[in-house]
C-alpha cells in the first residue's frame, strides 16, 4: 500500500503564484492517479477522502474560532 502525500500537493497549490501553476499541480496529481493500478487508485481515493474530511474539519474549526472571536 502506498502512502500519498496530499498535504504536499495542497500546500504547493495554495502557494502557487498563478492559475497556470495551480493547474499544473492539479495535472501532476491527475497524472499520478492515472499511473496507478486499479487497487492503488482505490487506496488513493480513500486516502484523498480522508485528507479532505480532515482539512474541511480543520477549516470549519478555524472558521468557528474566528467567528467566535469576532462576536466577543
Amino acid at each position: 500500500m502506498s502512502e500519498f502525500n496530499f498535504k504536499q500537493f495542497h500546500i504547493r497549490s495554495m502557494n502557487a503564484s498563478s492559475a497556470e501553476e495551480r493547474a499544473s499541480i492539479n495535472q501532476e496529481l491527475k497524472d499520478l492517479y492515472a499511473s496507478l493500478s486499479p487497487e492503488d487508485q482505490k487506496e488513493f481515493n480513500a486516502q484523498l477522502q480522508t485528507f479532505l474530511v480532515k482539512e474541511m474539519g480543520r477549516l470549519r474549526s478555524d472558521y468557528e474560532a474566528i467567528k467566535g472571536g469576532m462576536q466577543e
